[in-house]
């Protein structure tokens, strides 16, 4: 008997396994995509003297490929070509699972939409139209229930409707702002003209603008390496790129705009569907997510909030730190007088009192009352739902970095305890980005670093500043210091370091100065020491002075030898 491949698709938590176990049964095994350390799922059912298939994929939110599990997604739908997919929505949340729906219906039409979650969706007094989405949409809806007696039948009713439709089936396709459609044109044209081996031309020509890596090495696998060097498919790509940077979309942003209009096109899909008291909510989180995650807005109130926080950390756990530090040390006397008042050995005294009750106190009292208030606060902000938010606001700048914005939630936690950071982990999907978040997470100041290195930074450096200055100051030390490693990312800069370098020429110049200012460097500290000693000036301020004209001297040293060589 023929075999009908059907995937299941749908975002985490939507009851995607329950239905997958009540059309399957005991007719599955799992194991491992090739390649991926992603876990599959397929499973073999028969209704109506026709045997099904199905593909349980990676629970996902989007096939814009930014995790393995996306990636993976995505690249059963495109390439695999199953003869239907069944996406399984959340009810409840009709509008964030559209998303899912409009990106996969612009890869095939053959497609179904199962709406689990039914009874919860009563429950909160929201009234879905199954029959009014099907008619927007263009493919078979069904509401449900998927623990429900009746599911499984109703189920293959709807994968028997979704594999018999017609091959020319038109569904729904969402339209972007003017500008990119009038990209998309003339690569369209080409496009319609080749062989895309089953892909939607409309769909390869949008991810061809926007150049993932990860898709075009499936494309060119899939396709052939020749294919996107086709000289007609090159000038098109050139003629959209022009239209893109007249339209005032540069390549870089495509991505986040194709991502606004599927966004924007799932709430309206969802606003003619939905009714009921929980409409009204949903309208005031958006006006408050255009507020927090708005380009204007949402990076300035993050930062206050977080500045906030750590103000509250750091200046309010002074307070109950000393309390605590007070009350641990006059225990420490009291245990110190009963510990001599029975005679104990001297050095054993001073191992267990002044060695490791000490050492205990101190740390309990420096470390907890900080950990005691962030955690807490950090708390908070995830229950009022922000840091959903921050992560988004930092997405991009940690994409550039090859990381993810979830991982900014992992460093704030890495401030209050690094083990807490590298634990949190967890809620990263890709595992190159959760092992690359561990590795860097470690190296987050946390609360018993960073008292630390402010000390060393005031101590050495900014010393002698008074007031708000040490802070301003450090900041700007700490500012520098980042900017500097950043440039070491700069293959240009590193590669006119790397000539600059090994130009002979160069380092007799380099050399000759770093002598001369050596034997500077000994006179100045010397005139430094004295006049410090006659003038009763601090230390620090000596060693600033001492460094910057130390910095002055051979900077002209090298100067010097450059103009004399």
């Amino acid at each position: 008997m023929e075999e009908t491949v059907v995937a299941l698709a749908g975002n985490p938590n939507v009851g995607k396994s329950t239905v997958f176990n009540a059309l399957t049964g005991l007719h599955q095994h799992t194991g491992n995509w090739p390649g991926k350390t992603v876990a599959s799922a397929e499973g073999l059912c028969r209704h109506g003297g026709k045997a099904y298939r199905l593909v349980d994929l990676p629970g996902t939110y989007s096939l814009l490929a930014h995790s393995a599990e996306e990636e993976v997604a995505r690249n059963f739908l495109c390439f695999s070509r199953p003869e239907a997919v069944c996406i399984v929505c959340d009810a409840t949340c009709l509008e964030r699972n559209l998303n899912l729906v409009l990106q996969t219906l612009e890869i095939t039409p053959r497609a179904a939409i199962c709406l689990n979650l039914m009874d919860e969706a009563k429950k909160r007094k929201l009234r879905i139209e199954p029959a009014r989405l099907e008619a927007l949409l263009g493919v078979p809806v069904m509401g449900c229930t998927a623990r429900q007696k009746n599911t499984p039948a109703r189920l293959f009713s709807l994968l028997e409707r979704a594999t018999e439709g017609e091959e020319n089936r038109r569904s729904y396709m969402p339209r972007y702002p003017e500008e990119i459609e009038k990209a998309l044109a003339p690569v369209c044209r080409v496009l319609q003209k080749k062989d895309c081996r089953g892909l939607a031309p409309r769909w390869v020509a949008l991810r061809l603008l926007e150049g993932d890596p990860t898709l075009m090495e499936e494309l060119d696998r899939h396709l052939g390496p020749d294919f996107r060097r086709d000289a007609g498919l090159f000038i098109a790509m050139t003629e959209a790129e022009r239209l893109l940077a007249e339209g005032g979309i540069p390549q870089g942003e495509l991505p986040d705009r194709i991502v606004a209009t599927l966004a924007g096109e799932a709430s309206r899909l969802a606003a003619a569907v939905v009714t009921g008291e929980e409409k009204s909510y949903s309208a005031a989180d958006r006006r408050l997510d255009k507020v927090l995650t708005g380009r204007r807005w949402g990076i300035p109130i993050m930062l206050g909030l977080l500045a906030v926080i750590f103000w509250l950390t750091i200046s309010g756990a002074n307070l109950p730190s000393a309390l605590l530090a007070k009350g641990l040390f006059r225990l420490q006397d009291l245990l110190s007088g009963a510990l001599l008042g029975l005679g104990v050995p001297l050095w054993l005294h001073d191992a267990l009192i002044l060695g490791v009750y000490r050492v205990a106190a101190w740390v309990v009292s420096v470390m907890l009352p900080p950990m005691a208030i962030f955690f807490p606060l950090f708390t908070l902000l995830e229950d009022m739902g922000y840091l959903p938010r921050v992560a988004y606001n930092l997405d991009r700048p940690l994409k550039r970095c090859g990381a993810c914005g979830k991982q900014a939630l992992t460093i704030c936690m890495g401030f209050g305890c690094n083990a807490a950071g590298v634990v949190g982990c967890r809620i990263i999907d890709s595992p190159r980005e959760r092992l690359l978040a561990i590795l860097t997470n470690s190296f987050v100041p946390c609360n018993g670093r960073f008292p630390t290195l402010v000390n060393l930074i005031l101590l050495f450096f900014v010393g002698t500043a008074a007031g708000p200055g040490q802070s301003v100051l450090s900041a700007l030390l700490l500012t520098g210091l980042i900017r500097n490693l950043r440039a070491l990312k700069d293959e240009k800069k590193l590669k006119q370091q790397y000539v600059k370098e090994g130009d002979e020429r160069q380092k007799q110049i380099y050399t000759n100065a770093l002598c001369a200012a050596m034997r500077a460097t000994l006179i100045l500290g010397l005139a430094a020491v004295i006049v410090a000693g006659y003038f009763s000036m601090t230390v620090s301020l000596t060693l600033l002075v001492t460094v910057l004209l130390v910095s002055l001297m051979t900077l002209a040293f090298k100067l010097y030898f450059g103009k004399k060589y």
